[in-house]
C-alpha cells in the first residue's frame, strides 16, 4: 500500500498558496491596486502580509458589525427592555453607557497595551470577552423582569462597553501597522459593507420569519448569534500575521494621562479634531430618540424592530463603500460632508412629526432611521482614519486612547440630553442636534489635512 503521507505534506503548502493568491486577488479587487507591494507607513516586515491581513482583518469585521447590530443600545436592546417593563429610564442610559465604557477607560489601557509587542490579542480577547457578557444578558432576560432586570442588562452593557474600548485602541495599532495609508478607509468600509450584507440578510429573515415567534424566542436568537459572531470576530482577528512592534514607551496609567494631557496642550490640531468629534456626536445620540419619535408617531408594533435591523443593513451595505473611497480621498471633508448630512436628517424627521396622521407609517418612517444608521456610519468611518493617519506611529495608542477618554467624558455631560425634550419639546431636542452638528461641521473646516 503506498503511503498518503507524502501527498498530504506535499498539498499542504499547496494550499497555502492557493490562499494566499486569493487573499491577493480579493485585495487588488477591494483596493483596486496593480501592486499589492506598494506600502506607506508601514514597515517592511509587515508589508509582506498586507492581502491576508486585510482579508482576514475584514472578516473579523464581518462578524463584529452584524454581533454589534444584534445588541445594539439605539435599537434592538431598547426594544428588548420595553418588552420586559424595564422602565424607559434604563432604555435612556444604554447608548451613554455603551459610550462611556468603550471611550473613558482607554487612556488607562493604551500605555499597557504599548508595552507589549503583538497588540491583536489586546482585540482579540475582548471579543470573547464581548461574547461572554451578551450570554449573560441572555441568562438574565430569562431569569430576571423589570427593575432588576435593567439594572443587570445596562450594568452587563457597561461591562461589555469598557472590552470594547481596550479592542478600539488594538484595533486601529494593529491596522496602522498592517495595512498601508491609503487603504485603511477601504478596509473600515469593507467591514462595515460586509456586516451591512449579513444585517440586512438577518433583518429581513426577523421580520419575513420571525415576526410572529414569541418574544423569548427571538430574543435568544438575537442574543445567541452575538454570542457566536463575536467568538468568530476573535479568532479571525487572532489569524492576523502582525509582526513585533517596538515596545519602549510602555508607560503606567498615571504617567499615560500626563503624557495626554502635555500632548493636547501641545497639538492645536488635537484638540481641534477632539472637539469636532465631540459635536459630531449628535448623530449616535439622536439614533434613540429616532426610534422613540417613530413608534409615538406610527404605533410600530414588533415588526418595527426587523425593519430597523434591515435599515442598518442597508445603511452599511449602500454607503460604506462610498464613505471608505471619500475617508481615503480627505477624511476631513467627509467629516464636514457627514455634519451637513446629520443636519438633514434631523429637519427631515422634525417634518415627519407634522405630516397628517394618514401619512405617519413606519414604512415612511423607517428611511429616516436608514438615513441616521449611514450619518452614523460615515462619521464613525471618517474619524477614525483621520486619526489613524494623523497620529505618529510611535504614539498611535496615546492619541487613540486620548481622544477616545475625553469623548468618554463628553457623553457623560450627554446623559440627560433627553430631558431637553421633557422639559421643552421634541422640536427643541432636534434644533439642539442641528446646532451641534453646525459646531462640528465649522471645527472639521479648521482641520489640517491628515
Amino acid at each position: 500500500m503506498v503511503s498518503s503521507k507524502p501527498f498530504i505534506i506535499q498539498s499542504i503548502p499547496q494550499q497555502a498558496s492557493t490562499l494566499k493568491m486569493k487573499e491577493e486577488d480579493i485585495y487588488r479587487w477591494i483596493t483596486e491596486e496593480d501592486e499589492e507591494r506598494s506600502c506607506k507607513a508601514i514597515s517592511e516586515d509587515n508589508c509582506t502580509n498586507v492581502p491576508g491581513n486585510f482579508v482576514k482583518n475584514a472578516l473579523s469585521g464581518f462578524c463584529s458589525k452584524l454581533a454589534e447590530q444584534l445588541v445594539s443600545p439605539g435599537v434592538t436592546l431598547p426594544w428588548m427592555l420595553s418588552m420586559f417593563d424595564a422602565g424607559l429610564g434604563y432604555s435612556g442610559m444604554l447608548v451613554p453607557l455603551k459610550n462611556l465604557g468603550s471611550l473613558l477607560p482607554q487612556l488607562f489601557v493604551s500605555g499597557k497595551i504599548r508595552a507589549f509587542p503583538i497588540r491583536k490579542y489586546f482585540w482579540g480577547v475582548p471579543a470573547v470577552a464581548q461574547a461572554v457578557f451578551v450570554a449573560l444578558m441572555g441568562v438574565a432576560f430569562y431569569g430576571l423582569h423589570g427593575t432588576t432586570l435593567g439594572i443587570a442588562i445596562v450594568s452587563l452593557l457597561l461591562l461589555y462597553s469598557i472590552a470594547s474600548g481596550v479592542s478600539s485602541v488594538a484595533f486601529k495599532d494593529v491596522m496602522g501597522k498592517t495595512i498601508p495609508k491609503g487603504n485603511r478607509g477601504r478596509l473600515l468600509a469593507t467591514r462595515a459593507t460586509g456586516g451591512g450584507i449579513l444585517t440586512l440578510i438577518f433583518g429581513l429573515i426577523l421580520y419575513i420569519f420571525l415576526r410572529e415567534q414569541d418574544t423569548m424566542g427571538i430574543l435568544f436568537i438575537l442574543l445567541g448569534l452575538a454570542t457566536l459572531l463575536w467568538v468568530l470576530a476573535g479568532l479571525f482577528f487572532f489569524w492576523i500575521e502582525e509582526e513585533k512592534g517596538a515596545t519602549d514607551g510602555g508607560r503606567t496609567p498615571f504617567q499615560e494621562f500626563r503624557k495626554g494631557w502635555n500632548l493636547l496642550g501641545k497639538d492645536t490640531n488635537l484638540r481641534t479634531f477632539i472637539l469636532a468629534r465631540a459635536f459630531l456626536m449628535a448623530i449616535p445620540l439622536a439614533q434613540p430618540f429616532f426610534v422613540i419619535i417613530g413608534r409615538k408617531n406610527t404605533d410600530a408594533d414588533l415588526s418595527g424592530l426587523g425593519l430597523f435591523v434591515v435599515a442598518s443593513g442597508i445603511a452599511a451595505l449602500v454607503s460604506s463603500p462610498f464613505w471608505g473611497k471619500l475617508a481615503d480621498w480627505s477624511s476631513r471633508k467627509l467629516m464636514m460632508g457627514i455634519g451637513a448630512f446629520g443636519i438633514l436628517n434631523c429637519l427631515l424627521v422634525l417634518g415627519f412629526t407634522y405630516l397628517p396622521g394618514d401619512y405617519k407609517t413606519i414604512y415612511l418612517f423607517a428611511p429616516l432611521i436608514l438615513l441616521n444608521m449611514m450619518a452614523h456610519g460615515g462619521a464613525r468611518l471618517s474619524r477614525k482614519t483621520y486619526l489613524t493617519d494623523y497620529a505618529p506611529e510611535e504614539e498611535r495608542p496615546l492619541y487613540v486612547a486620548l481622544s477616545n477618554t475625553l469623548i468618554g467624558l463628553f457623553t457623560v455631560l450627554t446623559a440627560g440630553i433627553g430631558f431637553l425634550a421633557e422639559w421643552f419639546s421634541t422640536d427643541f431636542l432636534l434644533y439642539f442636534l442641528v446646532g451641534m452638528l453646525l459646531v462640528s461641521m465649522l471645527l472639521s473646516y479648521r482641520l489640517r489635512e491628515a
